[in-house]
């Protein structure tokens, strides 16, 4: 009787561990989500940053709708709100949109694309648009994990359990998945 109880107290102790340390997994993923999303919005805060900066520059030499401007306002306010997945995927496209505009305006006046601040804001987007892929890739994969493990056996019984649902990925859409080209042949 001795052994099976101890065989017992062994075999709980193992179960009570593996539910502790998967628990521990998805609440880590979840967090490390949570502060990757928060990388992606100080990423999108800083493009839109760019971008208003470079309307400054670009406002001089072309004439602007002041519904560029508004725009460029309105995504800088809701970047800065805690946003869904998605809402950060829409903040995304439109932001890329204005800044598509903006280097359209830029090539149609060589003088402007040679001038020192709009020559720096352009390599800053570069980078900015670096920094974004890579923020979406980890947050992707942080998710991909998470979505693993509340689909597979025996983790899937602990996040069914504890309430973990499968997470969003950060999607964008298939013709902005590649870096805006903010470079001109001089």
């Amino acid at each position: 009787m001795e052994i099976a109880t101890i065989v017992v107290l062994v075999v709980l102790a193992l179960a009570g561990f593996y539910v502790i340390s998967t628990y521990n997994r998805f609440q880590t993923l979840k967090n490390g989500a949570e502060a990757t999303l928060g990388q992606v919005q100080v990423a999108l805060k800083k493009r839109l940053d760019m971008i208003s900066q470079l309307v400054d520059s670009v406002k001089s030499y072309a004439k602007f709708e002041r519904e560029t401007l508004e725009k460029v306002t309105e995504l800088r306010s809701s970047v800065l709100k805690p946003p869904t997945p998605s809402e950060l995927g829409s903040i995304e496209r439109e932001s890329r949109s204005l800044l598509g505009n903006l280097l359209l305006t830029v090539e149609a006046y060589p003088e402007l694309k040679t001038s020192e601040v709009v020559k720096e804001l352009t390599s800053s987007i570069k980078s900015i648009e670096d920094e974004l892929a890579r923020h979406r890739y980890t947050y992707n994969n942080i998710v991909q994990e998470f979505n693993t493990k509340t689909d597979t056996f025996p983790s899937n019984l602990i996040a069914r359990n504890f309430g973990f649902k499968k997470m969003e990925y950060l999607e964008f859409e298939e013709e902005v998945k590649e870096k805006p080209d903010v470079s001109w042949s001089l």
